[in-house]
């Protein structure tokens, strides 16, 4: 049951930093703000997947991200031209996410052509003429290099016997600028041969060469490049960062995912045949399929959770898929083709998401509700017969004003009680007919700060404009600004509350939510991500923990995004030490009743079409205020987020528990709020312990999320 919060009286625990924080003009509040925690008042453990992450083969969220290849379309999806031909139209903007470096000639514009007859995979590899004096060849060019680091790759090529193969690695333009290997044992079958380099110099645009002279041709399978310190194709640098952050778990998913045949991504890497990705536009190497992903989640020890192929997908692929994953090497199938593959043990994933966004018109293979509940209904039942102990999540969407058809707004918009329920329902639609067919029901939700669904506007929108063009920009204080995804939240959570009225078997039957995509986009991501955004995931995550008892999981987009990454490092950004922070503490915790003086005040703009003026947050302005006890009960863990350029006074009142000892402070702050870490920079943004003493009030410092770990006893 969710936790009720009620004004209590009790001893007052009374703590300030040893080190003090000057104090500067406090914003309108009671002279005295207080916070009450009652101990004895407790809800649902919270869950550590609420702090998992969502992956997306998109651009490089994954690839040079993560995996650890340096060299673009390895296995020649693209011809291999002097210069790219002019487009022929205007720029998807799509296509900008997924800029690649390409393959060019040496030797002249006109020696390589591509094998279609008889390719090493996929539909083509590079056919090099070769001439006995002049080195003819490929070369890619805009790789990062580090001085004195190992390189280690490998080529597959076939040639005539005799044919002289080179393969350099250049940082520079001298001739002493490069380490050039040559290629023993090329034989007219391809052949797969290893290659390693030191590089001399530190570059930002150095060149990967393949050249050869002699006579016919020279044909090229596949390259790889690595850093030789790579573990297990992935890197080292954010491998490390990302496993300092209890997620919990990460899904595997997105919009390719409607076009994506897992069939293709398992195997040898360098004969798994590239594809085109007409969700994103974008060609994918395959070189990271499932059992890839199951290594990722081992090296930075989250449980994975996938997401099936229900747009051009089928159920017996996604039936296969569970069985790949899961099945017995000796017992199953697909098992056996898995530890075929060199992965003999089972994966055993638990979590299972039938398709992405299935309502969404940028989904391949989209039908309408009416059809997809049936489709789920089909592959729940070939999935759960391979592996009858998954977790299943449906697909859902809440039903709000943002999501009512076009040619339903006029009519529905700020009156949406008689369609819940309907095909236009889509979570409804799932809570109606696919009963014992699920475990959870996944939310998706992105926000921007600055934008307010405009109800009216909304109403007269054409039918097939997007509601989106009903989003007006208004102006937000810095509180606001910060205030705004924990009001998502708050919205979202409040509508599972009310089909929880609708159909109570969600109790009974303990359906849980997974809000398993979502994002903040103010202040952006990666190394443009802000201490202002990081306020603001801390109001997010406070929120999020209220609703412990049916909000258990969660994936944030991307995974990635908690990092500032370069070709060759990687550091923690803001987003990443909030998730750090909070996972460290709150995982696996008990979240107890807080209660206060301050109420949150009124929000000038509701979230979505919500006419509700209810603001989320604890009743602790401008503060806000989130506590739970340690899963053994000896320790009381308290967030408070400080999201005003004033340092802030608050007292907090303990009842239900005593205090055993001296605190210890965890605080994320900076100088201001555009402080940001960067590679290569020093850092803006820290994560700091301090000693907390107990000699009067809290003093919260301007612009920070901290959490105070106090030992209790009873």
């Amino acid at each position: 049951m969710k936790m009720r919060f009620a004004l209590i009286a009790g001893a007052a625990l009374c703590l300030v930093p040893l080190a003090s924080t000057a104090q500067q003009a406090a914003v309108t509040q009671p002279e005295r703000l207080v916070a009450n925690i009652d101990a004895r008042q407790t809800a649902a453990p919270v869950s550590s997947h609420v702090f998992g992450m969502f992956i997306e083969h998109i651009g490089r969220t994954m690839y040079s991200s993560l995996w650890a290849e340096m060299l673009d379309d390895r296995k020649f999806y693209f011809p291999i031209v002097a210069k790219d031909p002019e487009s022929a139209g205007p720029e998807n903007p799509r296509a900008r996410m997924m800029q690649l470096r390409k393959w060019r000639p040496v030797g002249g514009d006109d020696v390589v052509t591509m094998d279609k007859l008889k390719p090493f995979v996929g539909e083509q590899s590079p056919r090099i003429a070769l001439d006995a004096k002049t080195p003819r060849g490929i070369r890619q060019a805009g790789l990062a290099l580090v001085k004195g680091r190992k390189y280690a790759g490998r080529v597959v090529v076939k040639g005539a016997v005799g044919t002289k193969v080179k393969v350099a690695l250049i940082w520079g333009s001298g001739e002493n600028e490069r380490q050039v290997v040559p290629l023993a044992g090329v034989t007219a079958a391809y052949r797969t041969i290893p290659v390693s380099f030191v590089s001399q110099a530190d570059a930002t645009d150095a060149a990967f060469e393949i050249t050869s002279t002699g006579s016919g041709n020279l044909h090229v399978g596949a390259v790889s490049l690595m850093p030789a310190d790579n573990i297990e194709g992935y890197r080292p640098d954010t491998i490390a960062l990302i496993k300092q952050i209890k997620s919990g778990s990460w899904r595997f998913g997105g919009n390719y995912i409607s076009n994506y045949n897992w069939y293709e991504a398992i195997g040898n890497r360098d004969q798994r045949a590239p594809t085109w990705d007409f969700a994103w536009n974008a060609m994918q190497t395959n070189d990271l399929g499932m059992d890839e992903f199951a290594t990722l989640c081992r090296l930075i020890g989250v449980e994975p959770y996938i997401s099936v192929n229900a747009g051009f997908g089928d159920s017996r692929s996604a039936a296969d898929q569970v069985e790949y994953m899961n099945g017995g090497a000796m017992t199953t199938r697909m098992g056996a083709l898995r530890a075929k593959n060199g992965h003999a043990a089972p994966y055993r994933v638990k979590f299972w998401n039938i398709g992405n966004e299935p309502w969404g018109s940028w989904q391949l293979g989209r039908t309408d509700t009416k059809y997809f509940v049936l489709k789920h209904n089909e592959f729940a039942k070939a999935m759960r017969k391979v592996d009858p102990k998954i977790v299943l999540i449906a697909s859902g969407e809440m039903l709000e004003d943002g999501s009512v058809p076009g040619e339903m707004r006029a009519k529905y918009i700020g009156n949406l009680g008689p369609l819940y329920g309907t095909d236009a329902d889509w979570t409804g639609s799932f809570l109606k007919h696919c009963w014992g067919n699920f475990e959870g029901m996944a939310e998706h939700w992105y926000a921007s700060p600055g934008i307010h669904f405009d109800l009216e506007k909304a109403k007269s929108l054409p039918a097939d404009e997007s509601s989106n063009k009903a989003d007006v920009k208004v102006e937000q204080t810095l509180l606001e600004y910060a205030r705004y995804p924990a009001n998502v939240v708050r919205a979202k959570a409040e509508g599972w509350q009310g089909y929880q009225q609708r159909f109570p078997a969600i109790l009974d039957k303990k359906i849980f939510l997974s809000v398993d995509e979502y994002a903040y986009f103010g202040g952006g991501f990666g190394r443009s991500t802000t201490l202002k955004q990081a306020l603001a995931y801390g109001l997010l995550f406070n929120e999020m923990l209220r609703h412990s008892d049916f909000m258990t999981m969660a994936a944030h987009t991307m995974g990635t995004s908690t990092l500032d990454i370069s070709p060759t490092a990687s550091v923690l950004n803001t987003l990443g030490l909030t998730f750090k922070v909070y996972g460290d503490h709150f995982a696996g915790s008990i979240p107890v009743a807080v209660s206060g003086n301050s109420p949150q005040p009124v929000p000038r703009y509701s979230i979505g079409g919500d006419p509700k003026k209810v603001d989320s947050g604890s009743p602790t302005y401008p503060l806000d205020v989130f506590a739970a006890l340690s899963a053994d009960r000896k320790f009381l863990a308290v967030a408070v987020v400080n999201a005003t350029e004033q340092a802030q006074p608050l007292e907090l009142n303990l009842s239900g528990r005593k205090v055993a000892g001296p605190a210890t402070l965890w605080q994320v702050t900076g100088a201001n709020l555009d402080a940001a870490n960067r590679v290569g920079q020093p850092a803006q943004v820290e994560l700091k312990e301090s000693q907390v003493a107990g000699a009067g009030p809290l003093t919260v410092a301007p612009i920070s999320i901290n959490v105070y770990r106090l030992p209790v006893s009873e």
